[in-house]
């Protein structure tokens, strides 16, 4: 009887269906096409700038009396924000006890100006502020004040579209804090307000300048609603956003100027905030 050796077979090698770092090709390609859409753009503008005549176009006075008007209302808006934002997070993240339909109400409430077009918002405002509005009427017919085409719509209009970034952010930093401390402090015979006053409030300190530096610059690229609800008179409420798209019709290499204003200002808050986007990533 004659014994074959049996011969060990291999495997057969299947041909890779995964792209470099473990992603199968299909999904890297459109991974990669998506990532050209919002790359791409910035790129032309970045390519296409008026390199050798920035300066002589960023010194323009129309181009410094809209910066000088964009960063006095977002520094205002900003403010207000921090006003009403603060306390607006801590009844969020104090909500948990609350009846479910209660809760996700204030959260809609909340997170309908993030998702809302900024026109609608404008819109809004106007019928609520106009001189035909639900407040505005009363208040121009008692004490003969216009809100609408002023400088203060340009700041209720950034604080419309900028107060939830500034929620959400705080919001975030008070669920992850530690509320031993708060309990310590009570148990010792502190007042609410006192250990929101002394122990909350910097605890969550990173948050909430986080969140006021979002606000900032959300306030600062702020066009739709402010257009509608503020209109564009040079010096009163016409913003950089605003400028930079009126330039675009008569004066393209202002526009792009204008634009790539607003782009560093972006970049640089993305810089200043790398470590704080998620949770336990850090770049």
């Amino acid at each position: 009887m004659t014994v074959r050796p049996t011969v060990a077979r291999t495997p057969s090698r299947r041909r890779s269906t995964r792209a470099p770092g473990g992603l199968a090709w299909p999904v890297a390609v459109l991974a990669g096409a998506g990532l050209a859409v919002l790359v791409l753009p910035l790129v032309a503008l970045v390519v296409r700038a008026p390199w050798g005549e920035l300066g002589e176009l960023l010194a323009r006075e129309s181009v410094l009396e809209a910066l000088v008007l964009s960063l006095g209302t977002a520094t205002a808006a900003t403010g207000a924000c921090l006003v009403l934002g603060v306390p607006l997070a801590v009844l969020l993240a104090r909500a948990a006890a609350w009846p479910a339909p209660g809760r996700r109400l204030l959260r809609a409430a909340v997170t309908v100006p993030l998702v809302l077009p900024p026109v609608v918002g404008g819109i809004a405002l106007l019928l609520l502020l106009g001189r035909r509005g639900l407040i505005g009427g009363a208040l121009d017919e008692l004490f003969g004040i216009t809100v609408p085409f002023t400088t203060g719509a340009v700041v209720l209009a950034q604080v419309f579209v900028a107060l939830p970034f500034l929620v959400f952010a705080v919001e975030g930093a008070l669920r992850s804090a530690d509320r031993r401390t708060e309990l310590a402090a009570a148990t010792l015979g502190a007042s609410r307000w006192q250990v929101f006053r002394h122990v909350t409030l910097p605890l969550v300190a990173p948050g909430v300048a986080a969140g006021a530096v979002l606000c900032f610059t959300r306030a600062l690229g702020e066009f739709g609603a402010t257009i509608t609800f503020a209109g564009s008179l040079p010096g009163v409420t016409r913003t950089l956003p605003i400028a930079s798209y009126l330039a675009m019709q008569t004066d393209p290499d202002e526009a792009i100027a204008l634009a790539l204003l607003l782009l560093a200002v972006s970049v640089g808050v993305l810089l200043l905030l790398r470590d704080r986007w998620l949770p336990g990533v850090r770049g």
